[in-house]
């Protein structure tokens, strides 16, 4: 490899890169207030969601064809208004066999998207994704689709079917918060979170109504962790979080809580990052509601560490990697199985 261009000393390649991946971490932690894109004034061409009965095993078909509906009008709409982008990813869920049991097109948009058999899932995954995911992102980004929530989604349950044709998992896309953007003030505290975590635990009540005895493993990316930390600090005695036996922070800013003693209840706690992360030097602090607390893959923490491979932010669901093999594990229930980092 010919050497670095340099005018004084060289720098070790490593350094360098690790100085690069601190300067992205402390641009996304203190937040470019600046790139915040204010309000047009102009007023939402996209519809109000519809109005849906309650989860119960009777209702589900009913909710799959209602928001199917939704999509298609809101797809007229983006035909109408010339928004590529959304057309795109709204054809997209028109594709045969998605199901969706809640659908929001207005702003950037939230999504809950099933696969598998909710009804009979001896297992539930709920994949909580993180800062800068949309209805736009929803399926892909930047070549990754993986790193989306229904990429995702789709990766964990092909990689349970690789362990068994009939792994009894359905795996939900849960975009159902106002995710934040990186470059703002917003990933900084746990407004967004606080939001998500009360949309959160409905739905978790609503899989307790559809499936109360099938037992639950919360995904959490980035910014998700913080969602899933404030529901379960919030919600860890309710019936409904009793269903949840484990929950999996990777890349994770921290979740506001101490340690995992206190976000588990009877559940398993899991933390993970890969080795390129620039999460590793987002300063993990809290004060005065700035920040998001304590590094989840610290020892201090508490929570079981799983190795995450080599990647970075966005690969944990990679196909091939280790870290969607060990999350894929934890989804399943199958505790012996994660390999520790």
């Amino acid at each position: 490899m010919p050497p670095l261009l340099t005018t004084t000393s060289p720098r070790p390649p490593r350094r360098h890169a690790r100085r690069l991946r601190r300067a992205t971490a402390a641009a996304a932690s203190i937040g470019v207030v600046m790139l915040t894109t204010a309000g047009t004034g102009h007023a939402d061409p996209y519809a109000a969601p519809v109005a849906v009965p309650r989860m119960a095993p009777s209702t589900l078909d009913v909710r799959y064809a209602a928001e199917r509906r939704s999509i298609e009008e809101a797809l007229k709409t983006a035909e109408k208004v010339g928004d590529t982008d959304r057309r795109a990813s709204l054809g997209a869920f028109l594709q045969p066999g998605r199901r969706f049991l809640y659908f929001d097109p207005r702003g950037r948009g939230r999504a809950i998207e099933v696969i598998g058999d909710l009804t009979r899932a001896r297992r539930v995954a709920v994949l909580v994704p993180g800062a800068d995911t949309t209805l736009s992102a929803f399926d892909k980004r930047g070549g990754k689709p993986w790193s989306t929530p229904g990429g995702g989604a789709r990766a964990v349950y092909q990689q349970a079917r690789s362990l068994s044709p009939e792994p009894g998992l359905a795996v939900v896309a849960w975009l159902g918060y106002a995710a934040p953007k990186t470059f703002s003030s917003d990933v900084l505290t746990a407004e967004r979170a606080a939001e998500g975590a009360v949309r959160l635990r409905t739905f978790m009540k609503g899989v307790h109504q559809v499936n109360p005895g099938a037992r639950v493993g919360l995904l959490c990316h980035s910014y998700g962790s913080v969602v899933c930390g404030r529901a379960a600090l919030s919600d860890s005695r309710s019936a409904a979080w009793r269903q949840v036996t484990d929950i999996a922070l990777y890349g994770s800013p921290g979740t506001t809580a101490w340690s995992a003693s206190r976000l588990s209840g009877s559940a398993r706690v899991w933390a993970g990052r890969g080795s390129t992360d620039w999460m590793e030097d987002v300063p993990h602090v809290r004060f005065l509601g700035l920040g998001l607390g304590p590094d989840p893959v610290s020892t201090g923490f508490g929570a079981r560490v799983f190795d995450a491979g080599h990647g970075g932010h966005s690969d944990y669901l990679a196909p091939g990697s280790a870290s969607l093999r060990n999350l894929t594990d934890i989804a399943l229930g199958r505790a012996s199985a994660v390999t520790p980092g």
